[in-house]
């Protein structure tokens, strides 16, 4: 039986094989970014929802928006928007509620903090780059971030006194798939967390601070060992930098979403549309609602560019890059990615490494579903989906040519009025289809 060392490295060697593959149909100097943009970038909007959208049951679409409706009647939520598109076509896209309790009126051009959503993005990024031969899956994240070159890795959860060395350097394809054993600062629950929680790398004036700062915090795990959320996507963005001689914020903007029409999505913000940005709301200790203030200004550019949680975006935009996966890596004459990289993305990548907290597989940037439909998860094997903590998610069902776009922003379940939109939405949407 091989260990969890050979496995890791087997893992590595088995997505080199494919990803080696796939770069021999794909023809490095084809970037989304050398493409020509869309001509017609308004789609999606509320207008072009269809009467009758094909495979759907009117009383399905019914319950869906009832519920999302309800949650905002409830003042479970501010206000919601949420898009559903199936071969091509808008089947649902409506608007409840407010961008705060008591403010302006949600309309399609509300921009929200997206956070983990940022995720799948900088994988396309990655993609785009290694469709160019810059990366490999089995190269050692030092080709590229030298200054990780002594990482240890902890052996306490209370402290960090006793550290060893890591079994192996971690490798792009363990960054890529939250597998290098990298901490995050979502939970005091490890002295590795504890001290990402302290000194806050991502608020860090640029990425090269941030690496410099991840380089000091020990490995959580040992690289391979198992799949555990993590910075890894922040430090994918340092490395999109250092290939490209780009700010990562420029180059998503040249490659992704200029091609794509995603004008209002970018890590920093007109002063001009500060009226535009929902309000982020959590339950404080006595069961209301309070604001949450923003991790950093979305309006000054004083911080590193987060690639695991730094973008703001609208229901419009990331329509527009969810559609783009759907079709496999094209959009309206843009292509992003070649159809076998989209495909090889948004695919299992991890096999069965333990540790993924949706359930099923991880592919590049987002979870894959890799067990049979049921009723509490009836998306379809193959499904690509992920999350942000501030209430905003989404899922690509390449299976129905379907996709969905959920916005609201809270974060929690906890407490009063605890809400699952997310699970929810994924019910009634299948519950729709299959009527």
């Amino acid at each position: 039986m091989l260990n969890l060392r050979e496995t890791s490295r087997v893992r590595v060697l088995m997505a080199a094989c494919a990803i080696g593959a796939l770069s021999a149909c794909a023809n490095s100097a084809d970037m989304g970014g050398q493409q020509a943009a869309a001509t017609d970038t308004s789609w999606p909007t509320a207008a072009d929802e269809v009467a009758a959208p094909a495979g759907f049951s009117a009383d399905g679409i019914a319950a869906l928006d009832a519920r999302m409706k309800q949650a905002v009647d409830n003042g479970e939520v501010a206000g919601l928007i949420h898009v559903l598109v199936k071969d091509g076509e808008v089947a649902n896209f409506d608007i409840w509620g407010d961008q705060s309790y008591g403010g302006a009126p949600m309309t399609e051009d509300t921009i929200f903090r997206i956070r983990s959503m940022t995720k799948p993005v900088t994988g396309v990024a990655m993609m785009q780059l290694w469709e160019q031969g810059k990366w490999k899956p089995e190269d050692p994240v030092t080709k590229f971030l030298p200054e990780l070159a002594n990482l240890k890795v902890a052996t306490s959860t209370d402290n960090l006194d006793d550290l060893v060395e890591p079994n192996h350097i971690p490798t792009m394809h363990e960054l890529m798939t939250h597998t290098g054993g990298f901490g995050y600062s979502l939970s005091p629950r490890t002295a590795v967390e504890r001290a990402y929680i302290e000194d806050n790398p991502m608020g860090k004036p640029d990425l090269d601070g941030l690496v410099q700062r991840v380089a000091e915090i020990p490995l959580l795990l040992q690289p391979g060992e198992r799949w555990s959320y993590s910075i890894a996507v922040d430090l994918q963005g340092a490395v999109v930098e250092r290939i490209s001689g780009m700010t990562f914020g420029e180059y998503l903007d040249q490659n992704i979403f200029t091609p794509l029409g995603m004008d209002d999505t970018a890590f920093t913000l007109p002063e001009a549309d500060r009226a535009r940005l929902a309000t982020v709301y959590q339950m404080n200790g006595d069961g209301e609602f309070e604001v949450l203030p923003d991790v950093y200004n979305f309006f000054v550019n004083d911080h590193a560019e987060s690639g695991g949680g730094g973008l703001a975006s609208t229901a419009h935009d990331y329509t527009r890059f969810v559609q783009m996966l759907i079709n496999e890596g094209e959009l309206d004459g843009a292509q992003i990615l070649k159809p076998e990289t989209a495909r090889f993305m948004m695919s299992n990548q991890i096999g069965d490494t333990p540790g993924v907290f949706t359930g099923g597989g991880f592919g590049y940037g987002g979870a894959v579903a890799t067990r049979e439909p049921s009723e509490r998860s009836p998306a379809p094997i193959g499904s690509y989906s992920w999350f942000g903590i501030d209430g905003t998610w989404f899922w690509v069902d390449p299976v129905n040519d379907l996709g969905y776009v959920g916005m609201i922003q809270r974060r929690g379940n906890a407490g009063r009025d605890a809400v699952n939109l997310r699970g929810e939405s994924v019910q009634l949407v299948y519950e729709a289809l299959n009527d």
